[in-house]
């Protein structure tokens, strides 16, 4: 009786430990939990260590994932050149709402054109102060435009001919807009019930849908070619980029 009540007590302590231990999932550096399940996790490809935003454009590095507030980094670490613009709004069209908007840095704009836009309170001239983490030391003449989301949907940085830009996020409160950090936030905040009603901006002819939700709607679009940290993209792409920069709306409010 005893041996069998040992073997007993040695069972149920080992399917409690089984039960109890989940095995931790990592990319790299990049923790990968549970909100990352069907289909959210057509947004996101683990490949070579590196973890990468799947999109209908290509693969976008991951700089980080925050999983208290459900959103992630795309990175952008280094300049780009104006060429090869790719809107946050794009990216992130389709999606939640981040809880900071994301915003842009233009480098050696035209003065003239500058001039024409600066009265709109959220475009502003860098602080070489607060933004220079940011700021490349070769491109001294910056804008900062604080909410991307204010642009016009068709705003291109050619439209100041800017020779440079790069995308950034806004770390903190509406009260602090010095506080910037490299790369594009994407809320992936959708509850698996909610996918399908997002999908049908899909199916619209001037739907709200990014190139990150067609990937999660339409998975055969996806396109796994690693787009480099600058953003460029072939001419081809760069030519439907552009066509699909003029059909990008407002977010949808789920």
């Amino acid at each position: 009786m005893q041996k069998y009540l040992v073997l007993f007590i040695t069972i149920n302590f080992l399917v409690t430990i089984s039960i109890g231990h989940v095995p931790r999932r990592f990319c790299g550096k990049i923790e990968i939990l549970t909100p990352f399940s069907s289909p959210l996790n057509r947004i996101i490809l683990c490949k070579s260590e590196k973890l990468y935003f799947r999109t209908s454009l290509g693969l976008f590095p991951i700089s980080s994932i925050d999983y208290t507030n459900k959103t992630l980094i795309i990175s952008h670490s280094s300049l780009s050149s104006s060429k090869h613009y790719v809107s946050a709004s794009l990216l992130s069209a389709g999606f939640p709402p981040t809880p900071h908007p994301n915003s842009l840095l233009l480098f050696n704009c035209s003065t003239d054109q500058r001039n024409h836009l600066m009265p709109q309170p959220f475009i502003s001239n860098c602080s070489a102060a607060s933004h220079d983490h940011v700021i490349d030391p070769d491109h001294h003449s910056c804008l900062l435009v604080d909410d991307h989301g204010k642009l016009d949907k068709v705003f291109h940085p050619r439209d100041l001919n800017c020779s440079h830009y790069r995308r950034v996020h806004r770390r903190s409160s509406l009260e602090d807009k010095e506080e910037v950090g490299l790369g594009t936030r994407v809320s992936f905040d959708i509850p698996d019930e909610h996918v399908p009603d997002v999908c049908k901006e899909c199916e619209k002819p001037n739907g709200n849908c990014g190139v990150g939700l067609r990937c999660i709607c339409h998975a055969k679009q996806c396109k796994d070619k690693v787009i480099s940290l600058s953003g460029s993209l072939n001419p081809i792409s760069n030519v439907f980029f552009s066509l699909l920069s003029f059909t990008a709306v407002n977010y949808v409010m789920l």
